[in-house]
C-alpha cells in the first residue's frame, strides 16, 4: 500500500497519531463527528492500517508503511524509560548526602515531634469545662456556657440530653427565677 491510496482524511489521522500520539489513533479533523468518526475507525482497520490494542485504536505496521514512516524499535535494540536515564541516575547517586543513621533519624523525628501541639487532654476539653460549670454551687445558664466554649445554645442543650444525661449518666436540674435566665446544675 501507498502513501498515495490514503484519503486525506485517512492520511490525517495516521500522520497525527504517529506524530503526536505515539501511535494511537486519538485525534480527529475537525469536520468528522459521532458516527462519521467509527466509519472511519472501520475503513482504517478493514484496511488493516489500525488495531485494537485494549480498548484504544493504535496504527500498526501497514500504517507505518502506507506513510513511508519506519515502526519505531524495529531492528534497534529497546531500552526501558529507566535505563534511558541510568546515567544520571548514577551521576546523582555519586554526589548525593550521606544516609543518616537511625539514631540521626531518631533524634530528627523526636525533635520535630516536639514542636507538635500537645493533644488536648480530657481535663481541659469545652465537656468537662460545661461539667465544671454545672457542678458550681450556682450553677450556669446556657449563655454562660455558650460564651465560655464558644457553642451555640442549640448545641449546648443537645450536650445536655447526649453526652451529659445519656453518655455520663448526669442528672441535671435547672431553676428560673422570675424575670430571669434558666440556671442549670448537677443535681
Amino acid at each position: 500500500m501507498t502513501e498515495a491510496s490514503l484519503t486525506p482524511t485517512q492520511h490525517a489521522i495516521l500522520s497525527h497519531a504517529l506524530d503526536h500520539a505515539d501511535g494511537r489513533v486519538e485525534w480527529f479533523p475537525s469536520n468528522i463527528h459521532g458516527g462519521a468518526r467509527l466509519k472511519v475507525l472501520a475503513g482504517l482497520a478493514k484496511r488493516g492500517l489500525i488495531g485494537q490494542v485494549g480498548t484504544r485504536w493504535r496504527v500498526i505496521a501497514a500504517g507505518y508503511e502506507a506513510l513511508g514512516v519506519p515502526r519505531p524499535g524495529v531492528g534497534e535494540k529497546r531500552i526501558g524509560k529507566f535505563e534511558a536515564q541510568l546515567d544520571q541516575i548514577i551521576a546523582n547517586a555519586e554526589g548525593a548526602p550521606p544516609v543518616p543513621t537511625d539514631a540521626e533519624l531518631e533524634a530528627a523525628v523526636a525533635a520535630a515531634e516536639s514542636t507538635w501541639a500537645k493533644p488536648r487532654t480530657r481535663v481541659d476539653s469545652k465537656q468537662a469545662e460545661v461539667v465544671r460549670m454545672l457542678q458550681r454551687p450556682e450553677g450556669a445558664t446556657v449563655r454562660q456556657i455558650c460564651d465560655a466554649t464558644g457553642w451555640q445554645a442549640h448545641t449546648v442543650r443537645g450536650a445536655f440530653a447526649g453526652a451529659f444525661k445519656k453518655k455520663l449518666g448526669l442528672t441535671l436540674v435547672s431553676d428560673k427565677q422570675p424575670g430571669g435566665e434558666r440556671i442549670y446544675r448537677v443535681a
